[in-house]
């Protein structure tokens, strides 16, 4: 199975479970996929979380009951995995900006996601500059915290993980302790040691550091890997969220590489984040 058929038929698992309590364990097993790598490519290909599509989906199939059914709206709320009719009400808000009840009556348009088809662009309209590296094993030091994957709690609060840590000069102190070969401060995402179990991945702000670790700090060894190692060309944050997306609907489908569960990097050097010739590099250990 390609690796786009695999997303596919996830997706279509998915579906096909809608109305189940399905966990991403579950989903990830039936095409064989680790947990971390198929919640990553689908949040960096979707720019949402698999707990979030699910939910548009419930909600998108909830309100077309709403409009071609003499279904209770209490009988829609727990068929569609809500504890109370009041939860449901205010889900459906968030999403449709109109109640059940208004739905009914067919008081305002309704937001509609439909079922995805993942298509990757094989094009290659843009290149993509990047290298293959044999790394032995590495230390960094720096800070961590862990996040829920699958409720996309990553996604929200990781920008402001490092908001928190530059407002206290954090890179500084990284950038004076850099003293190994990837020159930069690092984001680096790993998969929790539970992953399997619980969907949790530590996420570190940290550098390439050789030596006694700080008492302020933690230190992580990284496992030898082989890994390609992308250029970023461009502002924060838009030049590495679009060359992420590039990697995984363009590269990796078109190449002869895996990624594997290990840690992933993102690179800032010390140029100003906003400017147009910032250069920053992602890497990505690869079997």
């Amino acid at each position: 199975m390609s690796w786009i058929e695999s997303i596919q038929k996830a997706i279509n698992y998915i579906e096909v479970h809608l109305l189940e309590d399905i966990t991403m364990e579950q989903i990830a097993h039936e095409v064989h996929s680790s947990v971390f790598h198929f919640q990553r490519t689908f949040s960096i290909l979707t720019d949402m979380s698999i707990a979030e599509y699910i939910r548009r989906r419930r909600l998108t199939l909830a309100a077309q009951e709403l409009l071609n059914t003499d279904e209770k709206i209490i009988d829609l709320a727990y068929k569609y995995g809500y504890d109370s009719p009041e939860a449901f009400t205010k889900a459906f808000r968030k999403q449709h900006h109109v109640t059940p009840s208004e739905a009914r009556k067919k008081q305002g348009p309704l937001q509609s996601y439909n079922r995805l088809v993942i298509q990757v662009s094989l094009k290659g309209a843009e290149p993509m500059k990047y290298r293959i590296e044999e790394k032995e094993a590495f230390q960094v030091v720096g800070v961590k915290r862990t996040y829920n994957c699958q409720s996309g709690e990553n996604t929200r609060e990781i920008p402001q993980f490092w908001n928190e840590m530059n407002s206290k000069d954090f890179d500084k102190q990284l950038i004076q302790l850099n003293n190994g070969e990837i020159k930069g401060v690092l984001g680096v995402c790993v998969p929790d040691s539970n992953y399997a179990q619980n969907s949790l991945i530590d996420y570190w702000i940290a550098a390439d550091h050789i030596g006694d670790v700080p008492d302020n700090l933690l230190a992580m060894d990284i496992p030898a890997s082989k890994w390609v190692v992308f250029e970023v060309h461009g502002p924060m944050p838009d030049a590495m969220q679009n060359t992420w997306k590039q990697i995984y609907s363009e590269w990796f489908p078109s190449n002869p590489y895996e990624p594997i569960a290990s840690a992933e990097l993102e690179v800032y050097s010390e140029q100003d984040p906003f400017s147009p010739d910032c250069y920053s590099e992602i890497w990505i250990p690869i079997k």
